[in-house]
């Protein structure tokens, strides 16, 4: 049996996928409506999460009041962190926005609660971490969601996890996976902002496949090292996205 999307539906998820961009700067005031927010959540809501305990909360934040408190906390851990690059980074680094806390009209705070489903968690028993994965993995469904919607998203991560708990009332067993600043956008770049900055390039993906075994290159897959060689080529040159 034939499971695959129709062309047209699985060319829109390859769009989604492929012009998905971290927004910092170009955020529009007009509120996002709750029947979009509503997909949103219920996206999100849907990720994959192992041993089905659905470790995330969704915090909404809308009030300027708690904006400017995680803006300050942000401000803090923000001049901490450009100390800590070498000067000819640390000029690009004071250049970029890397947030829009208070411009977006919605900030949202996906967590992971570690204690939800017990302390034995069917496909956590061995790696522990997995329900930290299984809540990046809400984030990544909203995210793409949220493109397909006309929604620009921007992750902001430049906090210390106690103040950021502190600054929204969030227990200490609750663990901030992320901080999403969200709303509808001028236009979304081409480029990733940090790679079109010269921050750091996209990585060849031809180069970060092996086969059986780490670091095992295999001569007889050049035919795949080709194709996905070709692919980059024309996603980065924004001719087609791969159907």
């Amino acid at each position: 049996m034939d499971h695959q999307f129709s062309d047209a539906a699985r060319a829109a998820v390859y769009q989604a996928i492929f012009s998905r961009r971290d927004v910092r700067g170009q955020f529009l005031p007009d509120a996002v409506p709750d029947e979009v927010l509503s997909r949103l959540l219920m996206a999100a809501h849907h990720a994959p999460s192992v041993g089905f305990m659905q470790p995330w909360n969704f915090l909404l934040v809308r009030s300027s009041e708690v904006k400017q408190r995680v803006q300050a906390v942000f401000r803090e851990a923000n001049d901490e962190a450009a100390r800590m690059f070498p000067d000819e980074k640390r000029e690009i680094y004071s250049k970029l926005k890397l947030q829009g806390i208070l411009e977006s009209p919605l900030n949202l705070c996906i967590t992971c609660d570690r204690t939800r489903s017990g302390p034995v968690v069917l496909g956590r028993t061995h790696m522990p971490t997995m329900d930290l994965y299984s809540s990046v993995c809400a984030v990544q469904n909203l995210w793409l969601a949220a493109r397909a919607e006309g929604l620009g998203v921007g992750w902001v991560s430049i906090f210390h996890e106690k103040a950021l708990q502190d600054a929204l009332g969030i227990p200490q067993h609750i663990v901030p996976i992320a901080y999403l600043c969200i709303g509808y956008v001028s236009h979304f770049n081409d480029t990733p902002e940090l790679e079109k900055a010269g921050w750091l390039p996209r990585l060849p993906v031809a180069d970060l496949v092996f086969h059986e075994q780490w670091g095992e290159k295999n001569a007889s897959e050049s035919g795949l090292t080709a194709t996905l060689q070709a692919m980059q080529a024309n996603i980065q040159d924004h001719k087609v996205f791969p159907h």
